[in-house]
């Protein structure tokens, strides 16, 4: 269905612009993938890209569904902005999603300087145009031309030299962009070597084109026929002849959300700056997202606790000998018949459905796993059928869409809506490889809806629930969901849990204890448990850094 386009840049314009780019980097992200040669050739670029956009879309999404779905309760063009850079701020991933994040925070900064500006016109774009290119430009602490930083100041050039409307702007960017695209192999020696494009650059061109789609109506012809040529070739012809990731440059990727002072990540660049390459540094106002290439992560990791708090820390190693690096072929792995796939809050969960045969994802303590992730475990479990445990119902329509999208590359999925990583212990229980996939479906199904759920948890402030009033430090013991206890002590209020969820019955009991949970909860409920309710057992596991003091499950 052709886009209805849009006439000015207002919080309608962000929200299309973000729903049509995530599209269009999710249709070309295995090109962009597959051309990814610089910084590191490690083939996630475009993978990349697309998380960090999702990210961006999620937070966008939230701010409208907080102003309601009547038009004329819309939320302001500054509030929808902000949001969309935010999104991108928390879910950057790699160099080039830290780098879009800080393109899409200079757009922010110029359409939400005027908090009641309903929206911005052609003039308004341009200027959000050059702030975005300026400001990742500056973000990036050795710029090198032929990268997306190029791409980005080609496209604010063409938009400066252009009077008109926001589809006159937005499609002259794009044909700049495109024009810096098809040059980059002649500015940067990698690109020449492997005979492709800039990654980055062409991402940034998808993007582009969803906001030439977002005021015309019309989606572009890619029009760098030169650089195109280059891409089917690479992908007719399998990987591009580069050095492997891991060779002379950097072992670790290390990224992290920061909360700290100006002054405090100036001194920060120059630290890092001296233990890596690849360094890029966004965001402001308190919150900042880092990303360098080093030998030494952890040292890393120890100057950003010394600039401020870090937090969401993702050190990634580049692994040699991979075949898309090295263009050397290798057997390829024989799929399996079957997979688990599941989502868990903690490491110790991690180990425990690891151990079981599961392919895991890890859900950090406020940090939900993003469509894409999911598909990507679901790529990484090399199977032909998949059993999907999203183990929270905030996952569900995540889950979902990566179940449809690994569908249409032929894996077949069905998704089991568990609501608790103990649902998921109960399905993965009764999973058996050997039988009819329809079958275990039922039986896995089955066992965690048998499965009653529930965990107790630190209230974070004043609010309202099923049990009345809370405090901010209460502690709170929700079963299925809803808030039934509210109480002062951990142990006390998971023992009267258990009491309300045995009262209909059970036969076996699963706690799971988070690292903050007292270190005695786990003996005294099973001492409980075993002296109050005859032929019921417990199960008890380390959950790790899981969120909740304490899961809990009756089957």
């Amino acid at each position: 269905m052709p886009q209805v386009p849009q006439t000015f840049f207002d919080a309608l314009a962000v929200r299309t612009w973000c729903g049509l780019a995530l599209r269009a980097l999710g249709r070309a992200r295995e090109e962009i993938d597959a051309i990814n040669v610089y910084p590191v050739a490690d083939g996630d670029t475009g993978t990349n890209l697309y998380l960090t956009m999702e990210s961006a879309v999620a937070a966008v999404e939230a701010v409208f569904d907080g102003h309601g779905t009547l038009t004329e309760r819309k939320p302001p063009l500054a509030d929808a902005a902000r949001a969309m850079a935010h999104g991108a701020l928390i879910g950057a991933r790699g160099n080039s999603g830290t780098i879009l994040a800080q393109l899409l925070r200079g757009m922010a900064q110029v359409l939400a300087a005027d908090g009641e500006t309903a929206h911005t016109d052609g003039e308004g774009l341009r200027l959000a145009l050059r702030r975005a290119a300026d400001s990742a430009r500056h973000a990036v602490a050795h710029p090198v031309e032929g990268t997306v930083l190029s791409v980005a100041s080609a496209a604010a050039d063409a938009a400066d030299g252009t009077d008109g409307d926001c589809g006159t702007v937005a499609r002259a960017a794009y044909e700049g962009a495109c024009a810096a695209l098809a040059a980059t192999p002649g500015q940067l020696a990698v690109l020449e070597r492997a005979g492709v494009v800039d990654a980055g650059g062409r991402g940034l061109v998808a993007v582009l084109a969803a906001l030439v789609e977002t005021f015309t109506g019309e989606v572009p012809v890619f029009m760098v026929l030169e650089a195109h040529a280059r891409v089917e070739a690479v992908l007719d012809s399998g990987a591009p002849e580069v050095t492997p990731c891991g060779g002379d440059g950097p072992a670790f990727e290390v990224i992290y959300l920061l909360e700290a002072d100006d002054s405090a990540v100036t001194r920060l660049r120059q630290r890092l700056d001296a233990l890596g390459d690849s360094l890029v540094v966004v965001g402001g106002d308190g919150l900042w997202n880092v990303h360098v290439h080093v030998d030494d992560a952890g040292a890393a990791v120890e100057a950003g606790v010394e600039a401020g708090r870090p937090y969401r820390i993702r050190i990634t190693h580049f692994g040699l000998g991979d075949v898309h690096t090295t263009g050397a072929e290798r057997p390829p792995r024989e799929r399996a018949q079957r997979a688990v796939v599941a989502v868990v809050p903690g490491e110790g969960l991690a180990g425990l459905y690891g151990e079981a045969g599961a392919t895991t994802v890890l859900a950090r303590p406020g940090e939900p796993p993003a469509s894409g992730e999911l598909v990507a475990a679901v790529r990484r479990a090399h199977a032909r059928e998949v059993v999907l445990l999203p183990n929270d119902a905030e996952l569900r329509h995540t889950a979902a869409a990566a179940a449809e999208q690994a569908r249409a590359e032929g894996i077949r999925v069905a998704l089991i809506p568990t609501r608790s990583a103990v649902q998921g212990i109960a399905a993965l229980a009764v999973h058996e490889p050997e039988r009819r996939f329809d079958e275990d479906v039922v039986s896995m199904t089955s066992a965690a809806g048998a499965t009653r759920y529930a965990e107790v948890a630190v209230a974070e402030r004043q609010s309202w629930t099923m049990a009345g009033i809370c405090q901010a430090g209460d502690v709170l013991g929700l079963v299925d969901g809803d808030v039934a206890v509210i109480g002062a002590d951990v142990t006390a209020t998971a023992r009267a849990v258990l009491d309300r969820m045995l009262a209909a019955g059970g036969e076996l009991v699963t706690l799971v204890l988070g690292d903050e949970a007292p270190v005695s909860v786990a003996d005294i409920l099973e001492i409980h448990v075993r002296e109050s309710y005859l032929a019921v057992d417990t199960v008890v596991y380390r959950g790790g850094r899981q969120g909740a003091l304490l899961l809990i499950g009756v089957e």
